[in-house]
């Protein structure tokens, strides 16, 4: 009987990775499309403040 309790740890153990991986998971975005997605918002953003840039210069040499 002492046996099946120390048999009974590495089972329980096995049981709660697998509920662990699977809840970890569970929210996770599958594949590269959200990536390259956010990639290109961050591009965006970034050439959208380089212009910004530019034209404050373009004023302040202007006035």
């Amino acid at each position: 009987m002492g046996a099946l309790l120390w048999l009974l740890i590495p089972v329980l153990a096995a049981l709660a990775a697998v509920v662990w991986s699977t809840w970890t998971t569970r929210y996770r975005k599958a594949g590269d499309v959200a990536e390259l997605a956010g990639y290109a918002r961050f591009r965006e953003a970034m050439e959208r403040e380089e212009r910004e840039e530019v034209r404050a210069e373009v004023r302040s040499d202007a006035a």
